[in-house]
Parts: structure tokens; sequence; C-alpha cells
């Protein structure tokens, strides 16, 4: 029942102007800084690691500006889900899209980072371009309809299970649609090595370089970031000489294309998620 109610309340929402929903986002944000104790230790002990010279007081700055971000993306849903095209098309700018569509006879990888504006972003890209796309199941049965129902409401989106594994993504890439990978967040020590994110090791999965090797695809690095009340999805040239024989450094050149987005703007990467959750045997836990 809540879950139908919070569904009804984006729908509603999604009426809105977004500089409403942005006012309303950065009181929600503020209210939310202060009651996820939790959620804000783990957002501050990842900035602590990654800028370790930056000042407590900047740090807070930034992750009470990272959740009323969140909290606008969460209510930008509605616009996602049921926006109208023309709306999207309006909200998001596409930005240098011609590196993607240049690999247009490639299998393609978007590398695509987990910036506050991703989930936006890709519901215009997708009005243009067909994607694969990786989804997780959902205990919710009720969120879980809504979501999938969401991801592919243009019909124009291959959606594969987490569960079937990289053969059904590289099946589904064989036309050459591009996958839409989300690499950057720690998935445990499974299939992962220890490199450099900023100045910690975290560990990291190394699909982007297995992918594209099975795959024989083209990694083209996309970055979806909120200017003001609109959206740039912005896209980068294909990487050259990727992969190579030392997926570690391959892995470890992910990390650094994803370091200098962040640097553009910290409050817009997604910081409460538990980056250096896994740590090398023997080194003592941060959360």
């Amino acid at each position: 029942m809540m879950t139908r109610f919070a569904l009804a309340v984006l729908w509603l929402l999604h009426w809105l102007p977004v500089p409403v929903l942005a006012v309303l986002a950065r009181v929600l944000g503020w209210l939310g800084y202060l009651l996820a104790r939790e959620r804000r230790r783990v957002g501050l002990i990842n900035l602590q690691l990654c800028f370790p010279d930056m000042s407590p007081s900047a740090r807070r700055r930034i992750i009470l500006r990272h959740c009323q971000h969140l909290m606008q993306s969460l209510l930008e849903y509605g616009i996602a889900w049921w926006g109208s095209p023309a709306r999207l098309r309006r909200l998001v700018t596409l930005k240098n899209l011609h590196h993607l569509t240049d690999q247009a006879e490639h299998n393609t990888i978007i590398l695509y980072p987990h910036f506050i504006a991703f989930e936006l972003c890709v519901f215009r890209l997708n009005l243009e371009q067909a994607l694969v796309s990786v989804y997780s199941n959902q205990k919710n049965p009720v969120l879980n309809k809504q979501l999938y129902q969401g991801r592919s409401r243009f019909n124009n989106a291959k959606i594969v299970s987490r569960q079937e594994g990289l053969r059904s993504i590289i099946k589904a890439m064989r036309d050459h649609t591009p996958f839409l990978y989300l690499p950057d967040q720690d998935f445990g020590p499974r299939d992962s090595v220890f490199v450099k994110f900023f100045a910690e090791d975290a560990a990291t999965i190394t699909g982007l370089s297995r992918i594209s090797a099975l795959a024989k695809a083209k990694v083209v690095p996309a970055m979806a970031r909120r200017v003001g009340f609109r959206y740039e999805l912005e896209f980068y040239p294909a990487w050259e000489n990727f992969p190579t024989d030392d997926v570690v450094a391959d892995t470890r050149r992910m990390n650094a294309f994803i370091e200098e987005r962040v640097r553009e703007d910290p409050s817009q990467y997604y910081w409460l998620h538990k980056r250096f959750k896994t740590r090398p045997p023997g080194e003592a836990r941060f959360y």
C-alpha cells in the first residue's frame, strides 16, 4: 500500500516544473541529511578518503548538497517514468552524441558512472538510441513492476537480468546495440581487483576490460550532470588502445576517468554507497 501511495505521489509531482521540485528537494534533502545519520557518516568517510586535504566543513557542505541532489533525483522519477518525450528533450541536452553514433558499426560499451542525473539522462538517450541495460529484480513486486515498465517505456531497451551473466549481455549487443554499464561501485571481492580510486585502494570489478575484450567493443564514456534546472549528458571520445593485456591498468584507467569527472562537481557523485567496504587482506574496515 505504501509503495502504491509513493508512486501516486511521484505521478502527481511530475506535473510540477523542475524549479518547484528543486525547492522541495532542498528542504527534504536537508532533512534527510539530518536524519539519515548512518548514510551521512558513510558519505563523509568517503570524502575524507578521497579528499584528505579538504576541510571537514567543506565535506559536510558537499554531503548536504549531495543529499539535496539525490532527493531531487528521487522526485524526478515521475518525469522519467511519465513525462512526455517532448519534455525530456527540453530538459536534457545530449552533448557530443557523435562520439557514440560514430561507433554505430561496432559493439559499444557506454561507461556510465553513478552521478545523480544518470536516470533521467538515460531516459532521454533512450529516445534516440536503443540500449542494453542490466536490471536487478526488487523484492517489492509493485516497485519491481514499475521499475521494469519505466526502463522499457520507449520499447527501445534490451533489459538483461543481473543473474543472467556476461553471455546474455554480449548476445544482446550483437546487433551493435550499446551496453549501458555502471561498474563504479563495490561489488565485493569476486571479479574485483584493488586499484586506486583517488588516494585509496578500492575493490573495482574488471568487467569493463573483460566485456570489451569478449565483445570486441569500443568504450565510450559518458557523464550525466545537473546544470541549474536542466541536465546534460556528455559523451567523450572512444578510448584508444583499450582493452590491453593488463586488466589492472585498464581498471585503473576507468577509475582515473571517473575521478576527473568527480572533481568537476563532487556533490553530484554518489557518495552514500560504501565504496571502500571491501578491504585488502589484513586492512581495517572504514565503516
